[in-house]
């Protein structure tokens, strides 16, 4: 049996910025594919709480927080929804 994927989007993603660090370390790919996942609510390597946090971030209006994977390098790397949603921000972890 298959399990069906929602991908509408959930929320805006407002602004988009990338870091300098995300920049030289990411490609496209990584970068158009974690900021499509995160939209739809796919949050990546979070951790149980943080998932959950995020879930009920959907409906509180809280900030969103998804921790991703470059697929070629296998560096990791943040994108983060301003609680207002006005801003969405890529960026490596030693850049928070």
């Amino acid at each position: 049996m298959e399990t069906a994927i929602d991908i509408r989007p959930k929320f805006s993603l407002g602004r988009l910025f990338i870091t300098s660090g995300a920049i030289d370390s990411l490609n496209d790919d990584d970068i158009s594919e974690g900021l499509s996942r995160h939209l739809c609510g796919d949050w990546g390597d979070v951790c149980g709480e943080d998932w959950a946090e995020n879930e009920r971030a959907l409906r509180d209006g809280s900030r969103l927080f998804s921790v991703y994977r470059s697929k070629e390098s296998g560096k990791g790397f943040w994108v983060i929804t301003e609680h207002d949603r006005s801003v969405t921000t890529v960026l490596l972890p030693k850049e928070y």
